[in-house]
């Protein structure tokens, strides 16, 4: 019997006959595997709670805690996400198998265990596991490159069977840049321009998550971010105000010069979804509202936000935002001046708080 598979691998075992813990024992250090055996489900949680575990094995009736309510303890740790756990039990397997399921476990065998049946299982759960755990390791690397919105949209196209076709949408979208990037990005040293152009691209990015937007992509020296919720017009305000705010208390010594940010925001009708050749697909957001963020953008000055005509009839009388003046604006692309207002903090304490409960405006 080839035993590559489960050598080296670490088994708890749970079952509070002690000729029965003994006879699995052999069977498993027999397949090269290590046994924490334990009485009952107490004693497994405390030998769990200091020690790496890659396989459960729980007998079903056990004194006191039964392996059922043992296995859901299991499950809503993130430890164990992952991790097999297999039941034994004397009791029939048709009346056992759909509670044990139900409870987390993935496999049910009836005692007396057969040895080979035992090997089987093991190493098809242990497999299944470590792809699992790959899968998982993989995703987690996928979220720092694919944002989150994009990576549900591919879940929903898969699990459907087709792709999603593009849908006209009212959103906010907001537009930073740094203020003289180029003849920066000559004069700097390029590790010290990419750290920290990075650092306030990060700095950006979270700010953006906190406040309910998500990122659509990267323009070198900014970012591109669509607000789509229920507040999308306050929180891309809030969190433009925000980004500046941080910006101020970045922007010290060599630093400076890379978070003089320009923001722009404007707010309307867009075309949301796939764009590309069918091998390399881009989910994004087209159209002239998101022209007029970036020309916005454009027009901002170091560490100020301008946001349109649009978002102004929309907050002009929030109290948690000033506005300066209206500005007509010569616009690329539009041949009428386009109307736009600086932004500036109200002197109310802000009601919408990030995701993360931090406030979004100091006092």
């Amino acid at each position: 019997m080839d035993m590559s598979g489960l050598t080296g691998k670490r088994v708890l075992l749970v079952d509070d006959m002690s000729t029965v813990r003994k006879l699995l024992t052999r069977m498993l250090e027999g397949f090269g595997m290590e046994v924490l055996p334990a009485s009952d489900a107490e004693t497994a949680l405390m030998l769990m709670a200091d020690q790496d575990v890659d396989v459960f094995l729980l007998d079903i009736q056990l004194a006191g805690m039964d392996g059922m309510e043992l296995c859901r303890r299991l499950r809503r740790s993130q430890r164990f996400e992952h991790t097999p756990v297999l039941f034994i039990t004397s009791l029939a397997e048709a009346e056992i198998s759909q509670l044990a399921f139900e409870s987390g476990g993935d496999d049910v065998i009836c005692k007396p265990v057969s040895e080979a049946v035992l090997h089987a299982r093991l190493n098809n759960h242990l497999q299944r596991s470590e792809y699992a755990r790959e899968l998982a390791a993989m995703r987690q690397n996928l979220n720092q490159y694919v944002d989150s919105r994009t990576q549900q949209m591919v879940e929903e196209q898969t699990r459907e069977g087709k792709k999603l076709m593009p849908e006209r949408r009212d959103v906010c979208v907001l537009f930073t840049d740094v203020r003289g990037f180029t003849q920066l990005s000559q004069e700097m040293e390029p590790e010290k321009l990419f750290r920290i152009l990075s650092e306030n691209l990060s700095a950006q990015v979270q700010c953006v998550y906190r406040f309910g937007g998500y990122i659509d992509k990267f323009s070198g020296d900014g970012v591109m971010a669509v607000f789509d919720g229920p507040d999308k017009s306050l929180n891309s305000c809030l969190c433009a105000l925000k980004m500046v705010e941080e910006a101020c208390v970045r922007a010290t010594g060599d630093a400076a010069a890379l978070y003089q940010l320009g923001i722009g925001i404007h707010q309307g009708e867009a075309m949301i979804g796939n764009i590309g050749i069918e091998k390399q697909l881009d989910y994004t957001v087209i159209g002239p509202t998101v022209n007029l963020a970036a020309r916005l953008c454009g027009h901002a000055k170091a560490l100020s936000v301008m946001v349109s005509d649009a978002v102004w009839q929309l907050l002009r009388d929030e109290t948690q935002l000033c506005f300066s003046a209206a500005m007509p604006l010569q616009v690329k692309g539009v041949k009428e001046p386009v109307l736009a207002y600086q932004l500036t903090a109200g002197k109310k304490r802000s009601k919408v708080c990030p995701i993360d409960g931090v406030d979004a405006l100091p006092i």
